[in-house]
């Protein structure tokens, strides 16, 4: 039987004790270890589901530990960069939540440590390891719709209310694109291994130095998109890959099975449609075992580092253009 990789927390998040925490607990060939938190009260709903799991009272502890393979890294946004580095260079694989950087530059650093080290790290880029994105890439490579035309992504929700949200602070990296539009960004990229040739419209609305309201458009080889991103709006995902034969709509994108139920969209000539579902996948779960197996074995991750640095690159794009549209 082979060894599995343990995993250390660092921090107790929300989105880590609802999601990230639970699927590394469930994930094959992994062992939810160890949790950074000086808080016990924060510990305590990661000890009801794991009752072995050691609690640290701070990162440093936790990254010094010997028993700690991989280390799951969910803090705010403008900490990401500079914990990846101190999980790696304590000999530890990294997962780190998006965006890993603020700025596209910063990651060539993350890049070179970790090929100095040999070790793991990536960005949580949890879509790439779900069928229904998996599916839709090999039909649109396939040809199912033809040559592909335009892409159009959606991705809203509203927490105007919520002003103490960390998305609602600028010092923390906070604001929609950085949140969100690393989906809807990067997924066209995933599916059609391109990077945009321009940056043609960038309409943004800002609020307390965040971006609220972002309307994208972008010039790709053969084709254009437009994404629309924002905290301020109901909530909505979608995203649409129009061909010139037919095309591919994916409904719940980004939360499958909790937005709405996972499916594929095809839409072809003479109005037929046929729908492909995904009903029991997660895509948490799923990622976790893909580092997994990539840590034990060796084999390619499916989103690297240079993966995250191009959608990274395009949002510090979108800014610019921004500036120059106003």
């Amino acid at each position: 039987m082979e060894k599995p990789v343990r995993w250390g927390v660092l921090g107790a998040s929300k989105f880590a004790r609802q999601h990230m925490a639970p699927a590394i607990h469930a994930a094959d060939g992994a062992v939810l270890a160890g949790l950074a938190t000086s808080d016990p009260a924060k510990a305590a709903p990661f000890v009801a589901f794991q009752p072995d799991l050691q609690v640290f009272g701070d990162y440093e502890a936790l990254l010094a530990a010997s028993d700690i393979d991989a280390v799951y890294i969910p803090l705010p946004n403008h900490l990401h960069i500079e914990w990846a580095h101190k999980a790696l260079e304590a000999g530890k694989h990294v997962l780190c939540e998006k965006p890993i950087a603020l700025q596209a530059d910063e990651i060539d650093a993350l890049i070179a440590l970790r090929d100095k080290t040999g070790l793991l790290a990536a960005e949580a880029y949890m879509i790439v390891h779900h069928p229904q994105w998996q599916r839709a890439k090999h039909l649109l490579q396939d040809g199912a719709i033809g040559e592909l035309m335009h892409v159009e992504g959606v991705f809203t929700y509203n927490n105007a209310a919520d002003v103490g949200n960390i998305r609602n602070r600028p010092n923390v990296g906070g604001g929609g694109i950085p949140d969100i539009g690393v989906y809807t960004y990067g997924a066209t990229r995933f599916m059609t291994d391109q990077e945009p040739q321009a940056i043609t419209h960038a309409d943004l609305t800002w609020e307390n130095d965040v971006d609220v309201v972002a309307r994208v458009s972008a010039q790709f080889d053969g084709f254009t998109a437009h994404w629309v991103n924002s905290m301020r709006m109901h909530p909505l995902q979608d995203m649409t890959f129009h061909g010139d034969e037919g095309i591919l709509r994916l409904t719940a994108p980004f939360n499958p099975n909790v937005f709405d139920g996972a499916k594929i969209e095809i839409h072809q000539t003479g109005n037929a449609v046929r729908v492909e579902r995904f009903p029991s996948d997660n895509h948490y779960k799923l990622q976790v075992e893909s580092f997994c197996q990539s840590v034990r074995t060796g084999a390619p991750y499916a989103w690297t580092l240079e993966q995250a640095r191009g959608t990274q690159l395009m949002i510090d794009r979108v800014f610019e253009a921004a500036k120059k549209d106003i």
